[in-house]
Order: structure tokens, then sequence, then C-alpha cells
């Protein structure tokens, strides 16, 4: 067969592979990745890691990791740490090495310097017998039996495995720290999953000059120039204090259109719905659009435990707001 037929079995091939060495790993782990979670958890310092190579690019991976889920971690290249930026590591630290030979000559070169200091050392290699392995304070062999490269020769599998580990590190200590969601949002404040979990209604409504309100009684084509003005597509109706009385949407207006003729004579409380939907300001954003997708509105009306009508949103603040 030609190479074009050839490249889905090639890449199924190395996808197998690399499923087998995770399945690999998870059926060998054993009490040092447990004494690994507990050091991890229990560091008054930061975490820190380092490896070079492809090991150190796994690394890079693994601190961003557990920086976002709730355990402070920095990456360290072992080559400039022998140049000063081994005074970043600090007492009560812990460095978490990643060599799979367990040999590479720049993580060696600063082990002497970490020994003295008074931190935590762990190692991930595919050697327990190596240097680096019988130096650490707790050792984590992360062994595969086959690269997904032909040869046996670029780092596939293996470091397929040590990111895998990273993320079960991570990922043990999130859930022995119970951290939540909004712990997570908060370490994310500019990304798409912080404005979901963080966003209240309070912050993307329109309220004060900008809502649409009329006091009930009003004139239909008066209410209906104040709509089109403040454009969002609905009108909230009120009583004489801002209690909430109903709600005119521009689809209310096109089928009034469709059904008369002339509107002389009727005022918003001839058309409006006498039971809006509304949200609470406290409310996350998300729970305004749960709500509007359910009752199949795109606009909502805010309003407080007695019904006083304080804002207003629409689909198109919870695009803008990137909630969608």
């Amino acid at each position: 067969m030609n190479n074009t037929e050839c490249y889905l079995p090639w890449a199924r091939d190395v996808l197998h592979t690399e499923a087998e060495a995770l399945q690999e790993i998870a059926r060998n782990l054993d009490d040092s990745f447990v004494r690994a979670t507990q050091a991890l958890l229990g560091c008054t310092g930061r975490v820190v890691i380092t490896g070079i190579g492809k090991s150190g690019h796994v690394g890079h991976k693994i601190a961003a990791t557990m920086a976002s889920t709730g355990t402070p971690a920095f990456f360290v290249h072992p080559a400039e740490a022998a140049h000063g930026d081994l005074g970043m590591i600090v007492d009560n630290d812990v460095v978490l090495a990643i060599s799979n030979s367990g040999e590479s000559d720049e993580v060696l070169a600063i082990m002497p310097a970490l020994k003295r200091k008074n931190i935590t050392l762990i190692c991930i290699t595919a050697r327990p017998e190596s240097t680096m392995a019988r130096h650490a304070d707790i050792h984590i062999t992360a062994a595969v039996s086959k690269e997904a490269c032909p040869f046996g020769l670029a780092p596939t599998s293996s470091t397929t495995a040590v990111m895998a580990l990273g993320d079960a590190l991570a990922v043990a200590l999130l859930r022995a720290r119970q951290f939540t969601p909004d712990d997570f949002a908060l370490s994310h404040p500019a990304g798409s999953l912080g404005k979901r979990l963080l966003l209240r209604v309070a912050d993307i409504m329109h309220s004060g000059e900008a809502l649409p309100a009329v006091p009930s009684g009003t004139p239909l084509k008066e209410a209906i120039v104040l709509m089109s003005e403040k454009g969002l597509g609905m009108l909230a109706v009120t009583d004489g204090e801002g209690r909430l009385q109903g709600v005119f949407t521009d689809g209310d207006l096109r089928r009034l259109f469709q059904q008369r003729d002339t509107f002389a004579g009727l005022t918003v409380n001839d058309i409006m719905h006498t039971n809006p939907k509304t949200i609470t300001a406290d409310k996350l954003a998300t729970e305004a659009l749960k709500l509007m997708q359910a009752s199949h509105i795109n606009g909502l009306l805010v309003a407080d435990g007695n019904g006083m009508l304080i804002g207003a949103l629409n689909m198109h603040d919870l695009l803008m707001a990137r909630i969608v």
C-alpha cells in the first residue's frame, strides 16, 4: 500500500502503544506515589520541577498543571540552576526532578547543592538503580516496555507516561485539598472558564439610565420608542414604586403587527406578559444563560427579593461576556 494508506495504521499503532504504556504505569504504581503525594501535600514552600530536554518540556507542563490546581509550582532549568537560579530553591521546598535515564548530567550537577538544602527530593525516572533514584528521598519508577517510535529512540511512550504521572499527582493533590471549580476559576480569571464560573448577573446587567422600563399605563407608541432606544429587545413594566409588573418584547410587537392594523388607545398593560422570567443580581451569569435557554427567551429581567426591578440583560450581553 502507498504511504497515504499507511498514515492511519501508523497513527493507531502509536496511540495503542502509548495507551498500553499508561496501563503499565498504572499497574506498577506503588507506595512511592503515596509518599510523593504526601510530601507535596505537606510542602510549606513551593514545588520546584526540573529536567532537561524532553523531560524539561514535560516538567513545564506538570508545573503549569499543579500551579493551576492549587499546588504552587514552577519550573527551573537545571543548567540555569547551576549558574545562579539555584537560589530560587529555598528550605521547605519540594523538588521534583525528571529524567528517563536517571543520569542526566545537568540534573546530577545540581544534586549535591540540592541535598545540602532542607528540601525533599522526588525523582521520576525509568531506572530505580540510577544515580538520581539512589539520591532521591522518594523515587517513582516510570518505566515503559516500548517507545512508540519504531526505532525505540525518540521519547514518546516514556514522555507520555511521565506527563500522565504528573497529572495523577496534580489531581490527587487537588482532591486531597478539596479544590473546587471556584478555586480553579480564581487561577484563570481571564479565561472563558473563569468568566463562566465567576461572572455574576450584576457584572453584566444593564441598570440605571440603561434600564428599559416604563411605568404601568404607558401608551404603547411611547413604549415602543423607548424599547427601540434601549436596544435590549424588551421593556419592563413597573408600578409606581418600581416593582415589576410585566414585560413586553420585540417578539410581542411583531406578533401585534400581524394581528392588528391600529394600536390607538393601547397601553403596555394591554399586551405585556404579567409573569416575566426574572433572576436575582447575585446569581452566576451561567445560571441566567441556563434560564434563558430553558425558557426559550433572549432577554431576562433582574429583580430583587421584593420584586423591585434593578436590571436587565439579553443573550448579546452573555455573548459579549463570553459566557455563551
